[in-house]
């Protein structure tokens, strides 16, 4: 598959939400070509470089990333749209370009899903914690669907909603093992003093 990617300063995981505000011609294409075609595009994490291109530079990113499709946009901004994207299946770039417009385009291959687990009873606590969190955030930055019973699900909430180095959001997305993924959070949230 083929995909336009956005690198960003931030890691998106499988059925999370993302506010995005498109400002770079590049991705504005991006954005109505993938509106007035029905396409996905590719959300990869910036591991050196910037967001918004300047002087020829180009950013380096992750080779797993997340299928992302737009679900609304707010055009009301003169020149930015307000995009809101829903984050699909992981993948891996198998090989990648720079398009004459400087957006990003790569061959990737899809993840397949990891298995599922039913969420751990001793992972309640952080259970309690996404409850909270997904209170606070409102229902713009969190899916409608709550999933607690999956143990994925949850731990791709926290990893999304907790305040992670972009390294560690980054391992987590790649980890594919829900009991895992729940434990690192966990011991990060003990080394903070937090569980």
């Amino acid at each position: 598959m083929t995909l336009a990617l956005f690198p960003l300063r931030a890691v998106l995981f499988p059925g999370g939400v993302l506010p995005l505000k498109v400002f770079e011609q590049r991705y504005i294409e991006m954005t109505r070509a993938c509106l007035r075609d029905d396409l996905p595009f590719g959300v990869v994490a910036i591991s050196a470089g910037e967001e918004v291109a300047t002087g020829g530079r180009s950013a380096t990113f992750a080779d797993v990333g997340t299928c992302a499709r737009i679900a609304t946009v707010d055009r009301s901004d003169a020149g930015v749209l307000h995009v809101t994207a829903h984050g699909l299946a992981r993948f891996r770039i198998r090989e990648r370009r720079i398009e004459a417009n400087r957006l990003y385009v790569a061959e990737v291959a899809d993840i397949p899903p990891e298995p599922s687990l039913e969420t751990p009873p001793d992972a309640a606590p952080l259970v309690r914690l996404l409850e909270l969190l997904a209170a606070r955030v409102g229902p713009r930055q969190f899916p409608a669907e709550h999933r607690y019973d999956d143990a994925t699900w949850v731990g791709y909430r926290l990893a999304e909603l907790l305040p992670l180095p972009a390294a560690i959001k980054q391992g987590l997305l790649e980890i594919n093992d829900a009991g895992m993924r729940l434990r690192v959070v966990a011991k990060f949230l003990a080394q903070q003093g937090i569980a």
